[in-house]
């Protein structure tokens, strides 16, 4: 989740090795949140393959226009993922910075705690968009798999789990953070929007697991 002054400027950009090793480090980021929207995001790069695959070839013909407007949903998803490994790392950075702050006197605590809480929101408000952003991945996939490439059904399938993977490690990673807040009306919307998201994903997931096997069955 974290941006250290030894990691270039966009995680994104790293090559796989190097993000992992940054993973695994002993940094408190990148961690589950950079994670969670990784995973999102290869669940869009599943969905864009399964679509390529589609389009072009005659036996679906009549999806054609369905299943370029799927693929263009994904690769505007993907990106918007890839960007939130940053953002997330950026956000985990303020609530670290905010824990070192100094509290020797009484303001200096009043104004680490008040900075503390600030930057938990925004490490909140964060993974609640990679979650959302996993969601509608998770349905694009359930799209894909029901009308793309059967011989391809597999790869939907595993988009839409590894979306749902994204979706449940952000949901944990935002339950966690709210435990530190002390705005019982932030923590109980965002208590709710996680709530909301998790439903919405397990249907999705079902859904899409669902026309991934009945595709996978007829084949082509």
């Amino acid at each position: 989740m974290n941006n250290t002054s030894s990691q270039p400027s966009r995680l994104g950009s790293l090559p796989v090795d190097d993000f992992l090793t940054a993973l695994a480090s002993d940094q408190p980021a990148p961690g589950s949140g950079s994670a969670a929207a990784l995973a999102g995001a290869m669940g869009c790069a599943l969905v864009t393959m399964v679509a390529g695959l589609t389009v072009g070839r005659q036996r679906y013909a009549p999806v054609q226009q369905e299943l370029i407007g799927l693929r263009d949903q994904a690769v505007a998803l993907q990106h918007n993922l890839i960007d939130m490994l940053e953002v997330d790392a950026a956000a985990y950075n303020r609530v670290m910075a905010a824990y070192r702050l100094p509290k020797e006197s009484p303001h200096q605590r009043d104004h680490r705690s008040a900075a503390i809480q600030d930057a938990l929101r925004g490490a909140i408000d964060v993974p609640l968009d990679i979650a959302a952003a996993c969601v509608d991945v998770v349905g694009l996939a359930g799209q894909v798999a029901a009308q793309g490439n059967r011989n391809a059904a597999c790869d939907a399938a595993c988009a839409a789990l590894l979306a749902d993977a994204g979706l449940q490690s952000a949901a944990r990673n935002i339950r966690f953070n709210l435990q530190g807040l002390s705005d019982a009306h932030f923590c109980d919307a965002a208590d709710l929007r996680v709530a909301q998201l998790l439903t919405a994903g397990q249907a999705a997931l079902a859904e899409a697991l669902a026309a991934a096997d009945a595709a996978a069955s007829v084949g082509d």
